[in-house]
């Protein structure tokens, strides 16, 4: 294990979104500055209004509902299902994208990603939970007022919207989580 850090949301920094429409808290990314450069991003979006995304030519798009009734997407012409809370959605980064919000404002959590640089896994989990991963860089995301982490012999507590990440894993290693959070694992191509 190479760097096992804990991002603390009030340290989050917001940044404006690329097509002015609103603002976002970035997590945290592999590399680059402001909306250039990076192999992978992590945010919140704050959105108050139904409207127009983003592109990100070359990137992938996982977003997810945090808080809020959820909303409906529209991309290059077709309407998804509803996206309820903690229901994952993935799109490519060039669609044409717009929302149309389900009830007012909601909270999204958005990883965007370059597919030609990192294949990318990410899955929502509840209850205590253990895995085992051998990507490069590991991202657990907290749902929970109080989420303790265990990542090989080191233990980690994170608090609602706090994220755990770890760099430079070069083996088969053991995680372990004791409530509801989000699992994100990249590896390098």
């Amino acid at each position: 294990m190479n760097g096992l850090k804990v991002l603390r949301a009030e340290g989050y920094p917001r940044m404006p979104w690329k097509n002015g429409g609103g603002s976002t808290e970035e997590i945290t990314r592999d590399a680059g500055a402001g909306l250039d450069g990076f192999g992978w991003r992590l945010s919140i979006a704050d959105i108050a209004e139904s409207g127009g995304f983003s592109t990100f030519a070359g990137y992938q798009r996982v977003i997810t509902v945090l808080q809020g009734d959820g909303m409906t997407l529209c991309v290059d012409g077709e309407d998804t299902r509803p996206l309820l809370p903690l229901d994952p959605f993935a799109f490519s980064g060039e669609s044409q994208v717009s929302c149309t919000l389900l009830g007012g404002a909601i909270r999204d959590f958005n990883l965007i990603y370059a597919p030609q640089r990192y294949r990318a896994r990410l899955q929502w989990l509840d209850g205590e939970q253990r895995f085992f991963s051998s990507a490069g860089t590991v991202l657990v995301f907290s749902m929970a007022e109080a989420l303790q982490v265990t990542v090989g012999n080191s233990d980690a507590q994170l608090g609602r919207h706090d994220c755990l990440q770890l760099d430079g894993n070069a083996g088969l290693m053991e995680v372990f989580s004791n409530g509801p959070c989000c699992v994100i694992e990249l590896i390098a191509r």
